[in-house]
């Protein structure tokens, strides 16, 4: 308790003046192979087109690779923060896309387990980021302690499915598993893969009523994006879809997205702040090992 206190003094201590304003937006999934990381990138650039300033954490603990996608070789990442030999402003790239990122690494789990004084050195560091516009999270597909630990960290999170049955399923999985922390977790959710608008409205509808019916928890439906080659292509070229193909179904998608979170009721848009976010992070980080097994 005395440490779980100390690290909250710290954190009000190293919150920047003029942070409050940071939206932190988690993009999680159920299973992989739905396209989130692609889509976290994309959505996070088109934020940047429409005049925000955005981060992009990469959160995935066994499959770090915004990098990849970005076709960049990070020198630093998360790992080197976690273990004190760099500071998290010293691992941020400036991309020309326009959005900053921090790589991830496997061994961010190591945050539940960090000495104090790791644990401080970590948390200075989170607090040193800025005054973006928005914090983009992408997490690991499943459900895990570091995946919900980001979830409930955040000022909001966003769920992506596709319309596979599995995809779905795995989708319910994991907005259960945050109805189970609390009901008060903004949740929105894109399907991504649609053949037709048809088909994505059909999905959103399915999980909002499965969420509202049986967890009593509200889902908003924030979009879907079509199936495009155009993405798939894009990976491979290491280049994000809404900068190779801009005028592609699946870019015009994200654009309407980016638009909808970028345009949102004034109050709604306001961020809890980053300190809020650390505190919460760090919070979570310790939950107890049989609560995320509840889940």
């Amino acid at each position: 308790m005395d440490q779980a206190a100390s690290l909250r003094r710290l954190v009000l201590e190293k919150k920047t003046e003029g942070s409050s304003g940071t939206r932190s937006i988690v993009i999680t999934s159920g299973k992989g192979g739905v396209g989130k990381t692609s889509l976290s990138v994309s959505l996070s650039i088109a934020l940047a087109q429409d005049g925000k300033s955005v981060t992009l954490v990469d959160a995935d603990l066994g499959l770090a690779n915004i990098n990849v996608i970005l076709g960049i070789i990070p020198k630093y990442n998360l790992y080197h923060v976690i273990k004190g030999k760099k500071k998290l402003k010293d691992i941020i790239i400036d991309v020309p896309e326009g959005i900053r990122i921090i790589a991830g690494a496997s061994g961010f789990h190591q945050l539940a387990n960090l000495e104090q004084k790791q644990r401080d050195e970590f948390i200075s560091s989170m607090s040193e980021l800025g005054n973006d516009d928005y914090l983009i999270i992408d997490t690991g597909a499943g459900i895990s302690q570091n995946v919900i630990s980001f979830i409930m960290a955040a000022d909001e999170v966003i769920v992506v499915t596709t319309p596979e049955p599995t995809a779905i399923t795995d989708a319910y999985g994991i907005i259960k598993a945050i109805a189970s922390q609390g009901n008060d977790k903004q949740i929105r959710l894109i399907v991504n893969r649609v053949q037709s608008v048809a088909e994505g409205r059909r999905v959103a509808q399915r999980v909002i009523n499965i969420a509202g019916q049986f967890l009593n928890i509200k889902v908003e439906e924030l979009g879907f994006v079509y199936e495009d080659m155009y993405v798939p292509k894009s990976v491979r070229n290491q280049k994000p879809f809404i900068v190779s193909y801009p005028k592609s179904k699946a870019s015009g998608c994200v654009k309407v997205i980016a638009d909808r979170i970028s345009n949102k009721d004034p109050e709604l848009q306001k961020g809890s702040g980053l300190g809020s976010f650390i505190r919460n992070l760090i919070g979570s980080s310790n939950l107890d090992g049989d609560d995320q097994k509840k889940a």
